[in-house]
């Protein structure tokens, strides 16, 4: 990454933490249950035990993922860790309405090209031609970076 960054979206403390120790919580809970409670049959305690242990492993996925931050720079949209979401080129519109497939707290990208999925639980998502960043993020900073995408898109199209 060359340029400095013109916006950031990071995960808000409290809510990166709420959501992992959720998932956490509900994999421990469902751990317990499948192995100290009689289910009617193996099949129905080993669902159970795997859904747990799934759910741990999503609460750490989640934990990690929102560490990173997401960085709007002249190349588009990146990861703090590198990874390029949205390169500047490929994006086409910006869609944070009340009824846009969107994360919570966040807004979707509307890309040219589709491109293959990537996944950051609670940070951002990418199918297709869409992008949704948000989830745990602050609502402030979310808005900031869709209102400067927008603008820069603007300003390209006013340009052409």
């Amino acid at each position: 990454m060359t340029s400095t960054p013109h916006a950031s979206v990071s995960a808000s403390a409290g809510r990166r933490v709420a959501g992992f120790v959720t998932l956490y919580g509900l994999g421990a809970l469902l751990i317990y249950l499948g192995a100290t409670h009689g289910f009617s049959g193996v099949l129905w305690r080993v669902f159970v035990l795997a859904i747990g242990v799934g759910a741990l492993m999503m609460g750490e996925r989640m934990r990690r993922a929102t560490s990173m931050e997401i960085l709007l720079t002249d190349e588009g949209l990146v990861t703090s860790d590198g990874t390029v979401l949205a390169a500047r080129d490929n994006i086409a519109k910006v869609d944070r309405g009340t009824f846009a497939v969107k994360p919570s707290n966040g807004f979707s990208v509307i890309l040219k090209t589709k491109q293959p999925f990537l996944w950051a639980p609670g940070l951002y998502w990418r199918f297709g031609k869409r992008l949704g960043i948000g989830g745990v993020t602050a609502p402030a900073a979310s808005k900031y970076m869709s209102e400067m995408l927008m603008a820069s898109l603007a300003d390209e199209a006013a340009n052409d």
